[in-house]
């Protein structure tokens, strides 16, 4: 037997040791979603809210920082609907589990559109009151655990979430509470590359569950879309779930 081949078995015996004890360390994904719906408040909680209205307002930066106000209402099992106003003109967007429509105002356009297949797969997201990973196998979604990454000075525990559609959205829990504090979303819409990375935090407890009542979303869109700007909102305020 060659001698380095010996001292490389005896290198392995000594290290199996650590090597066990880190993998059966780690958490696994049924685990991280359990303690992730039991922070929210418990399934039984969350399964209980039928509608959840967010009210606030959405900061934008487009050549400086622009101000509308922001309703959003996501009901139950599959519909969701977002107001954005500023001086009397509102830009609608909304999903009723099977289409998606629009009012833009802003870009001359008061009548309904219908929403493209691409175009509608944020609000598609939208709907799931609980977030990505709860009921994942139910929605046809693989998680995968990649353990954990800095996000600002917390070490995360990161989930990759396969929606199937083929979206995917990396989750990023508080190491402490389980919450979400970071959700990066990668897609392709109208044949380019897009990513949306959601900071969120100040959760709040209403209605027996709790929310997070400031959202901060920054859009990557790739170079072939250089007329998208990248927008930075929203803050939440007044989340007021009802059954």
């Amino acid at each position: 037997m060659h001698l380095r081949f010996v001292i490389f078995l005896i290198v392995v015996a000594l290290n199996a040791p650590s090597i066990f004890a880190q993998g059966t360390n780690q958490p696994t994904v049924d685990e991280l979603v359990a303690k992730n719906i039991e922070a929210k408040g418990g399934a039984t909680a969350l399964n209980s809210v039928q509608t959840l209205r967010s009210t606030g307002k959405l900061l934008v930066q487009v050549q400086g920082q622009i101000e509308l106000g922001y309703v959003q209402t996501r009901k139950r099992p599959d519909e969701a609907r977002t107001e954005a106003s500023l001086q009397g003109m509102t830009q609608i967007e909304a999903y009723d589990g099977k289409d998606g429509w629009k009012v833009s105002p802003f870009f001359g356009r008061k009548d309904p559109e219908r929403m493209s297949a691409d175009d509608v797969k944020a609000l598609v997201e939208d709907t799931e009151i609980d977030g990505p990973l709860a009921d994942w196998k139910t929605k046809g979604s693989t998680v995968e655990y990649l353990g954990t990454e800095d996000v600002d000075g917390t070490p995360a525990h990161k989930l990759k979430v396969v929606r199937k559609n083929g979206d995917v959205s990396f989750v990023y829990l508080d190491p402490d509470h389980f919450l979400e504090i970071r959700i990066v979303t990668q897609r392709v819409r109208q044949g380019a590359y897009e990513e949306v990375e959601t900071d969120l935090g100040d959760y709040e407890k209403a209605g027996g569950v709790f929310v997070d009542a400031r959202e901060r979303r920054t859009n990557k869109w790739s170079s072939s879309i250089k007329s998208k700007p990248t927008c930075r909102w929203m803050t939440r305020y007044f989340i007021s779930p009802a059954k």
